[in-house]
């Protein structure tokens, strides 16, 4: 019997599940699932390809680009453990059809905006709908798929995530390049309606169980991510120093950091109390989980650092149009869309510390790589190779790292484990996006102050205004910028090989 052909309605088959309809598929339902979280994908590499076209045409600044991807991871981190939780009490096919509606028209927003600040209030809404959908792909697989084939259908969703990789960049590109940055997310809406009218037909209407809603959790997991983000992020602006403008009273930027942890910790002691909390620490007793979010953290980290210092280089630095770089990704969605189907399959046969761990190593060899080859003179063919073991790295650690997480999840937590999981992600990713934001607008800073004199009218250094090409003799200080900007996702890499080398072999594989 094939895949695709597999049924676990039959109360005879030890691949039954509870609470399926009669005769349920759950391939169908997937793919329709990973249609929408495919959208997601595409849209989060569209947008790091239009950044320099968004930078020029809004004629703002590095640090409000940056904004326009932080402030979409934000609103996106934020609601996801509360959206696992809704998943489990709506049922997951509710709030996934309720995210991809708010994902979509906030796409048309975007589109719609002219104004970096209009923009960037669009990509809050966009990451809240993105934040309702997430969770119940996941919730979703561990529901309809037995632990023993959760392997191959996560492999589906690390291929989408590496066909997402090839497939954003390039429309992308040619999307800018033909019809304006616009259009990378007016491009969402056909794809939004498509999705939705799939999901209707296809995902079924699980068994649901009531919660009560965390409201302190909500506030201190919230405020505690946007203090923290907010003033890592705005740090550089304000010289580390005091910010005056927030209110009567100035803060200090180290305060705002200090605050936003302090409330991530009380949110964490709030979790050990509340009858009904948003993330269940009693799901940190598997350590394969517990070492899976830290290692997806890290990941998360990485690849959305990494995204926007690369396209910047490659447009502003080597010169090329926004399609001509997205080109540059080619080698690496190919490989880790040709890989992700193999190692989902070993991912129920390997030990996970295998698979996982030549994954982060060869992704963080392959920044490493990156970054010393970043100059002002570097070639396409230079840069081709350290992009395409990223896509080896990428292969063996979306798929795998998200079985290994899920695995020994019981179904009643399904919806709550996913959350954590995806939220734990999230986290990395926008606390990439911040850091390795303040990076490169700290070495922008730095590479340019020599000369100062040369800078475009209206230029200057660190968040200032960069407008159109570059001179000649820029090229190679803003390379070296964005070179050393990736070094940072690099070192979140090692943490992660370090930390998956403490994984354990699954039951069935200990077992044998």
């Amino acid at each position: 019997m094939t895949t695709d052909d597999t049924t676990i309605s039959d109360p005879t088959s030890p691949d039954t599940l509870p609470g399926l309809p009669e005769g349920y598929r759950p391939w169908p339902a997937l793919w329709a699932l990973v249609a929408g979280i495919f959208m997601i994908l595409v849209d989060s590499t569209i947008v790091s390809v239009a950044a320099d076209a968004i930078w020029v045409d809004l004629e703002t600044d590095l640090n409000a680009v940056i904004w326009v991807t932080s402030g979409y991871l934000l609103a996106y981190v934020t609601p996801l453990l509360l959206s696992g939780q809704l998943g489990d009490m709506f049922g997951p096919k509710r709030l996934y059809l309720l995210g991809l509606f708010v994902f979509t028209a906030a796409s048309a927003w975007c589109g719609l905006s002219d104004t970096p600040e209009m923009l960037i209030a669009a990509r809050v809404v966009q990451g809240l709908g993105a934040a309702l959908m997430a969770p119940q792909t996941m919730a979703v697989i561990t529901r309809t798929f037995p632990a023993h084939k959760r392997g191959s259908a996560m492999a589906l969703w690390g291929a989408a995530a590496g066909v997402a990789i090839l497939v954003g960049p390039l429309a992308g590109g040619v999307l800018v390049d033909s019809l304006g940055w616009q259009w990378v997310f007016w491009v969402n809406v056909p794809l939004g309606v498509l999705a939705f009218a799939a999901a209707v037909l296809l995902v079924p209407n699980l068994p649901t169980r009531r919660h009560r809603i965390d409201y302190a959790g909500i506030l201190l997991s919230g405020c505690g991510l946007l203090l923290l983000v907010f003033g890592l992020q705005e740090g550089q602006r304000y010289d580390w120093g005091f910010i005056r403008d927030l209110g009567p009273v100035p803060v200090t930027v180290w305060g705002l950091i200090g605050t936003g942890l302090l409330a991530l910790v009380a949110f964490v002691w709030w979790q050990s109390r509340a009858s009904e909390p948003l993330m269940r620490l009693t799901l940190f007793r598997d350590r394969n989980f517990t070492l899976s979010n830290v290692a997806v953290a890290c990941m998360g980290f990485s690849f959305t650092g990494m995204a926007v210092p690369l396209m910047l280089f490659a447009q502003k630095s080597m010169g090329l149009s926004p399609t001509r770089a997205a080109a540059l990704l080619i080698p690496l969605a190919v490989i880790s869309g040709a890989l992700a189907a193999p190692a989902g399959k070993l991912a129920d046969r390997v030990h996970p510390r295998y698979l996982t761990g030549l994954g982060f190593a060869a992704s963080a060899t392959a920044l490493v790589w990156l970054g010393f080859a970043a100059h002002g003179s570097t070639r396409v063919s230079t840069i081709l190779a350290p992009l395409a073991l990223i896509g080896v790295g990428n292969a063996f650690i979306w798929g795998p790292l998200t079985a290994t997480a899920n695995r020994n999840l019981p179904l009643h937590l399904a919806g709550a484990g996913s959350g954590v999981y995806n939220t734990t992600r999230q986290v990395g990713a926008v606390l990439g996006s911040a850091a390795v934001g303040v990076l490169m607008q700290h070495q922008v800073e730095r590479e340019f102050a020599p000369f100062a004199a040369v800078l475009p009218p209206g230029a200057g250094t660190g968040t200032a205004q960069t407008l159109g090409p570059l001179p000649e003799v820029l090229r190679g200080p803003f390379a070296e910028a964005m070179g050393t900007s990736v070094f940072l996702p690099a070192a979140a890499l090692v943490l992660a090989f370090i930390v998956v080398q403490f994984l354990v072999a699954p039951s069935h594989l200990a077992r044998s």
